[in-house]
């Protein structure tokens, strides 16, 4: 027999699924079947109906049909046998045989017709073997797996245990008043560059700015070695590392304890505690269009002391972008209109004590291109069987500072790490998530553009989307808290602040 195609359609003659097993185009098949109910004359108990260059042999599957298209010499036995098979198929893949059920598994369903029909000739094949054919499941693969995840459970028990004894080295050496040993970082002193919320105060003045530095994932390793026991756990760090694991080391003189202080600066809240959080999230496209921004802000009064419960706020709105600002219902919007000051409708009313209450809230959304904090040009070009991809950032924005940029770039499965040329900043190479991030600890308007160049394997659509994550301590929308002041006699209250503004979502597709 010839097999010209296997199909599932409606009564109507419309495809759901179609499968060719020779050269047909599109159109043809659909010509076809959308003749096949034409054909059929009822009363008949006929399972097949021929034409002058094909034969169609069917059979109902409720309100559908299995439908084989062959030639008119193929043997009708045959033919049979082969639509008993299909229609044997279709119900291991589908629930229920209705339109939506077969064109949701309709690859199911192509997979396994390629196992029955090759080139348009009958395989010997049954049902058991078809399901054995398209889970393809291999033996093999479950021991390499098994074997695998064992590796890694046994790392990561042999890097808890590594990571308790050298807290009790420390410990040790801490006991006898020795100088504890620089363990590169690794134990409780290992921090995650995640991003933290940069505090001010603002009757203090502003603490000199530090930013956490990493090593490189690749190369030598930095931190301070101490003999040969300092050279065992390098060793092991640079294993763990070899297999992924995100380890952050502190640069050379300085202490794993003071490692912790940058990254955890301390909140030095008074009584009266005010917290201003923007969250950003934005979606451009790869091309440089702005497909939707949207800023979302807050502010947060906490008062922890009774006396100072009955206050005002004095609102320093300098946005120029055109944000819509919405106050609290309990709050004065004609005071705050007037003379962008929040104080309770009720002046004789006191604010909640160790309460957070959001006193006022913004939104900015915008396709506006000129309003994007920070713009990321990715260019790959291919060349040959690799691509040479040129990454580019630049702040628009220049009243931020933005601290712990990371930009996270998807890269190819299975073609090695990449070749990085031209970079500022640091980079990591993290093959089990198959992505390159490149980080940049500050970001201001004295360094407000920067690029990276890097080759491997791939095309340009593998390069998408771009993530980018920050944390900076001043807001987008430039909205603070200028002074607080008692309800009674306007005089001035204690206060500090806590600012943020942080990633949701940032995305280059």
């Amino acid at each position: 027999m010839v097999l010209l195609a296997a199909a599932v359609c409606t009564k109507t003659g419309k495809a759901i699924v179609s499968r060719q097993f020779v050269e047909m185009t599109r159109t043809r098949i659909e010509g076809l079947l959308a003749a096949f109910p034409k054909l059929m004359t009822t009363g008949k108990q006929h399972t097949f109906v021929e034409t002058d260059s094909v034969r169609y042999v069917y059979q109902p599957l409720e309100k559908l049909y299995m439908v084989l298209v062959t030639t008119k010499n193929s043997n009708i036995l045959e033919d049979l046998e082969t639509l008993r098979l299909f229609s044997r198929v279709i119900p291991e893949y589908c629930r229920v045989l209705e339109e939506s059920e077969i064109s949701e598994h309709c690859f199911d369903l192509i997979f396994a017709f390629d196992e029955i029909v090759a080139l348009g000739y009958r395989e010997n094949v049954n049902l058991a073997q078809i399901r054995t054919f398209t889970e393809m499941d291999s033996h093999e693969e479950k021991v390499f797996r098994a074997v695998r995840e064992t590796q890694e459970r046994e790392a990561n028990a042999e890097m808890r245990r590594k990571a308790k004894e050298l807290q009790q080295a420390r410990r040790d050496a801490e006991r006898a008043g020795k100088k504890a040993p620089g363990f590169g970082g690794f134990g409780n002193s290992a921090m995650s560059s995640s991003a933290t919320i940069i505090t001010d105060s603002m009757m203090e003045p502003e603490k000199p700015k530090s930013v956490p530095v990493s090593v490189r994932a690749s190369g030598p390793s930095k931190a301070l070695k101490l003999g040969a026991k300092g050279k065992e756990i390098d060793n092991f760090v640079d294993k763990l590392k070899s297999e992924g694991e995100n380890i952050i080391m502190p640069s050379a003189g300085k202490k794993a304890s003071d490692v912790s202080k940058v990254l955890q600066p301390p909140v030095n809240t008074e009584c009266v505690h005010l917290k201003i959080e923007e969250k950003i999230s934005l979606t451009c496209g790869r091309d440089g269009g702005l497909q939707n921004m949207e800023i979302l802000g807050i502010i947060t009064l906490r008062v922890s002391d009774d006396k100072y419960s009955r206050i005002r706020l004095q609102i320093n709105n300098n946005d120029k972008k055109g944000v819509q600002l919405q106050t609290h219902p309990n709050v004065d919007k004609k005071l705050f209109t007037a003379d962008s000051v929040i104080g309770l409708k009720n002046p004789e009313k006191s604010f909640p004590l160790n309460n957070d209450v959001g006193v006022l809230k913004w939104r900015l959304q915008t396709t506006d291109e000129s309003l994007i904090p920070l713009t990321i040009n990715c260019w790959p070009s291919e060349s040959g069987s690799s691509c040479d991809v040129n990454i580019e950032y630049e702040l628009q924005e220049e009243g931020l500072e933005l601290n712990d940029l990371v930009i996270t770039i998807p890269v190819p499965a299975g073609v090695g790490a990449p070749v990085v040329g031209d970079l500022d900043g640091e980079y990591r190479h993290d093959s089990r998530k198959n992505i390159l991030e490149w980080s940049l600890p500050v970001i201001d308007e004295n360094n407000k553009s920067g690029s990276m160049e890097f080759s491997i394997a791939g095309r340009p659509n593998d390069f998408f989307p771009l993530n980018v994550s920050f944390v900076s301590k001043r807001n987008y929308s430039n909205i603070l808290v200028a002074k607080v002041t008692h309800v009674d006699g306007d005089s001035p209250v204690k206060f500090s602040t806590e600012t943020s503004f942080v990633v949701d979502k940032y995305e280059i597709l």
